[in-house]
């Protein structure tokens, strides 16, 4: 990913809080916290990590599969619960991963701040004890940056994903410049985003776009952007 698609993880207002990076391999976690929590994040991440990629070693579909794949009540949480979101998008486990990643590392560091947002690749999981403001960047359209979606503390933890099929190196098989979803779930939110993304073939495509991902439980808003176009369904609030 170049450097300049970074430039969405400047969208979240985060004042007064501490923001550091952890990064394995393709993970590269924004933290933003209360306190230092590197050494636990790391941690968790590791873990989070290893689990996927043992996974993946015996069970090599589990990567490839662009469409979903059978339950697996052995495999580790992680993986269970890419499996079981993916399945109700339609699409492959690994479409959720960023969401997911960013999900149980947040949940294993969320006894340890009341604020703590992590982003990873675009998908963020954030718990707030006061509103922030989340940018959408979706490229060179008009409307990036000028979307910001405003996020109120009773509604976290929460995620907020992001598809796009001109930024970044994410597979898409639309041409939205922006799918922005949210869920209770980052891992659902990430996989929603590449399900409605896909669906995405041409503006006249957003109606049926919002309604699609609206149907598929657990989705409480979606912000699509298409060009100069905006679609908004749900329980979106913008600033």
């Amino acid at each position: 990913m170049k450097h300049e698609e970074r430039t969405y993880r400047y969208l979240i207002n985060k004042e007064k809080l501490i923001s550091f990076n952890v990064k394995i391999a393709e993970s590269d976690l924004l933290i933003s916290s209360d306190t230092h929590l590197d050494d636990a994040a790391k941690k968790s991440l590791i873990q989070h990590r290893h689990a996927l990629e043992s996974y993946i070693k015996n069970h090599p579909e589990f990567r490839t599969s662009l469409i979903s794949i059978p339950e697996d009540r052995l495999a580790p949480p992680i993986v269970r619960d890419m499996i079981s979101k993916s399945r109700l998008c339609g699409v492959g486990p690994m479409a959720s991963v960023a969401g997911a990643v960013s999900e149980f590392v947040g949940y294993d560091l969320i006894d340890q701040t009341q604020n703590l947002i992590i982003e990873n690749g675009g998908d963020i999981f954030m718990k707030a004890k006061t509103p922030l403001t989340v940018g959408v960047y979706a490229g060179e359209s008009a409307l990036s940056y000028n979307v910001k979606l405003l996020i109120q503390p009773e509604e976290t933890p929460i995620g907020v994903c992001t598809s796009s099929a001109t930024v970044g190196p994410s597979l898409s098989f639309g041409k939205a410049d922006a799918v922005c979803v949210l869920s209770k779930s980052a891992t659902l939110a990430d996989a929603a985003a590449s399900a409605i993304g896909n669906r995405m073939k041409s503006k006249k495509d957003m109606k049926s776009s919002l309604d699609y991902g609206m149907n598929i439980p657990g989705i409480l808003g979606i912000v699509i952007i298409c060009g100069n176009d905006m679609g908004v369904i749900g329980q979106v609030e913008l600033v």
